[in-house]
């Protein structure tokens, strides 16, 4: 697997202190992307939290998924979380050592008093003395934060004086990209009051052995859930209840609990979102379909990331891009000049990059721009970088609907298109089926069928002017 080491450094460690008639928590930031470029220790926001108990249990609940690994706990793993500005809201993002976890706090406008909220995107310093300090605040403590250097702050000439270094694996950017991409796919299946919320997620485990009873299933049943024993039409699955544990943090401040995944096609797993509406602010878990499975693996974004077309378009985006909160397709397509279908397929292709995010609340995209070299995601794509060398030996016959792809062990399959779906004859098919996205020999019988047709149109058009 594919690592390097992430440099990461601040001015000063992130700190909770005492202020004039309460207490200031202030968020250090690291190196970020903003309106006018990237910059040092940006500042997004000052300014109070009108809910200051329930915005520290929202940041420890993004802290502790950055610092878990729920498939194999005993291996730590901590990424400062992602804080995104939006111009409206605050959005704090992690992701699981084990890929297998997203988790997003959005302090909405309501939760925000006084001071602009600017734009950009960075990381910011969750300290474990930091943690301890957040833990104890109470509910009636007024809340100054900051999330950013001070207005006077100056660094030292010397450098940053706190620097982390830490592995980040490929597997580890190509999951944070799939979750958006998988998220988009969901629709809300439940949504529960208060009371029903606490009773469900007390009612599961807190842990469990690894790969243990296979996927479990819940059904709406009035404004409660209830366990179902398969699929029935409307069921969520829960994929390793287990980890919902984060969301213990603020079950009391809980106003309602959203459920939100895709429409039930088959008996396999399937990945699902929950949301914890809390006073002016959302958080939310998207787990991936089993607690041994990262979402590095799905698959969602391979045919956005097999088209030129879709990287093309993908820059034209990019640039109409906004630093939205709420990413509106229509109004790309009208500002583009691109088909509604071609901006999506873009926004696709941007997320695989870490350039937008998705909120199943507002089903909408949102701009921001992870701080790592998230092009890894695309470059280091197994099964995307084979299917190119696969067309670029000459791998690929196409015969109508049909095609061969000769592999690398000189193996030859076969792939079929029915109905805009491609089948193979290979085990990675026969496995799951196209549940996590096009196998590598699909994937090469696409890019060699656009690359006809262009090829076709071409000669189309130097006939056309010959004549």
């Amino acid at each position: 697997m594919t690592r390097s080491l992430q440099a990461v450094a601040y001015s000063r460690p992130s700190a909770l202190e005492p202020a004039a008639g309460g207490q200031r928590l202030g968020l250090e930031t690291s190196r970020g992307a903003t309106p006018s470029g990237i910059q040092d220790h940006p500042r997004f926001f000052t300014g109070f939290l009108t809910s200051p108990q329930v915005a520290s249990a929202g940041l420890l609940a993004v802290a502790d998924v950055a610092a878990a690994r729920y498939y194999q706990p005993q291996l730590r793993a901590s990424l400062d979380p992602v804080v995104t500005g939006n111009g409206d809201r605050l959005r704090f993002e992690s992701f699981s050592g084990c890929c297998g976890v997203y988790a997003r706090l959005d302090v909405l406008r309501p939760g925000l008093d006084g001071g602009e909220v600017g734009h950009g995107t960075t990381n910011v310093d969750v300290n474990n003395p930091l943690r301890e300090a957040l833990s104890r605040i109470g509910s009636d403590d007024p809340l100054h934060m900051r999330v950013g250097p001070e207005e006077l702050a100056v660094t030292t000439v010397d450098g940053p004086v706190v620097e982390k270094k830490v592995p980040l694996p490929d597997r580890w950017l190509r999951g944070f990209a799939e979750a958006q991409v998988i998220a988009a796919g969901f629709d809300l299946r439940a949504e529960l009051p208060a009371a029903e919320a606490v009773r469900f997620l007390r009612s599961l485990p807190r842990s469990g052995p690894r790969g243990a009873g296979g996927p479990r299933w819940v059904v709406p049943a009035g404004r409660a859930l209830r366990p179902t024993t398969r699929p029935v039409p409307g069921a969520v699955c829960l994929p390793g209840p287990e980890r919902l544990a984060a969301l213990q943090r603020v079950l009391r401040h809980a106003t309602a609990l959203r459920v939100y995944g895709p429409a039930v096609a088959g008996a396999g797993a399937t990945a699902s979102a929950w949301e914890a509406v809390l006073p002016g602010m959302r958080l939310t878990l998207t787990l991936s379909p089993d607690a041994s499975r990262g979402f590095s693996g799905e698959g969602g974004v391979l045919d956005a990331l097999a088209t030129d077309e879709a990287a093309e378009d993908a820059e034209l985006i990019a640039v109409l891009l906004a630093w939205e909160p709420r990413v509106d397709v229509a109004d790309l397509a009208a500002a583009s000049g691109l088909a509604p279908e071609r901006v999506r397929a873009a926004l696709v292709r941007l997320g695989t990059s870490g350039r937008v995010g998705y909120d199943t609340a507002e089903a909408a995209y949102f701009h921001r721009e992870l701080p790592y070299d998230a092009d890894r995601a695309e470059r280091h794509n197994p099964r995307l970088r084979t299917a190119r060398a696969l067309v670029a030996a000459g791998a690929v016959v196409l015969d109508g609907a049909l095609a061969t792809v000769t592999a690398e062990d000189g193996h030859a399959h076969r792939v079929r298109e029915e109905k805009g779906v491609l089948s193979c004859s290979c085990q990675w098919w026969a496995k799951y089926r196209g549940g996590r996205g096009p196998c590598k020999h699909a994937l090469a019988v696409r890019m060699a069928r656009r690359g006809a047709a262009a090829m076709e149109q071409d000669m189309a058009r130097v006939d056309g002017g010959a004549r």
